[in-house]
């Protein structure tokens, strides 16, 4: 056995920045990084050289970033924007990043607030597939948003993998920007989202109280 695949870094790791420290961050002999899974409603920005990975199905995530200062972040969710009236959810200060309504505006001003330039802003995006057919049009309509707010707030698309029938796994360091994508085509990674029905439903009926941990 080559003990050092399972070797831990030696030099301390920097913290996450602040406003994040709440996400789990765990070495990965893989990678050879910090890593950090971000689950739907959640959002996290970097600038350092770690891994920040996700799966998808019928949610997006939105990875932005600016190159010429190595800072970035990832987000994920679920609905473009709550059910119900809009108007009982504005003044709600713990609201989570789990719409695109929300998810994209915290994302950007999270890079910003690292230190990031808005018109250095590279902008990659994932997801949005039709994985169950009982979800009908939440991916497509995940889609439609995050496409139109880019183009409303002029932002450089620079990427994007969207649609089709098959989660995906995707891998983001935050630092270069680049992204890996990896459709998950296996019966069994297809369950890895079965929940999304489930967690539509919580979200309408109990659309503050805790998130559930879907892959």
């Amino acid at each position: 056995m080559n003990i050092s695949t399972f070797a831990k870094p030696l030099a301390p790791q920097p913290r996450a920045l602040p406003g994040f420290e709440h996400l789990r961050r765990y070495w990965d002999p893989v990678s050879a990084c910090m890593t950090v899974k971000v689950l739907p409603g959640e959002l996290y920005v970097s600038t350092q050289e770690e891994l920040v990975t996700t799966v998808l199905g019928s949610c997006v995530s939105a990875c932005i970033h600016d190159a010429r200062r190595g800072i970035g972040g990832m987000n994920h969710f679920m609905l473009p924007e709550p059910l119900g009236e809009r108007d009982g959810w504005s003044s709600t200060i713990s609201r989570a990043a789990r719409y695109g309504s929300d998810a994209m505006e915290q994302l950007i001003n999270g890079v910003l607030n690292a230190g990031g330039q808005r018109v250095d802003l590279q902008v990659k995006i994932f997801g949005g597939g039709r994985v169950l057919a009982q979800l009908s049009d939440v991916g497509q309509r995940n889609i439609e948003f995050v496409q139109r707010y880019i183009e409303v707030e002029k932002l450089n698309l620079c990427a994007s993998d969207l649609g089709d029938v098959y989660p995906r796994q995707v891998q983001f360091f935050p630092q270069s920007g680049r992204v890996r994508v990896r459709q998950l085509r296996r019966r069994d990674d297809v369950a890895l989202v079965a929940d999304e029905r489930g967690y539509l439903k919580r979200l309408a009926n109990d659309p503050i109280k805790g998130e559930v941990e879907l892959f």
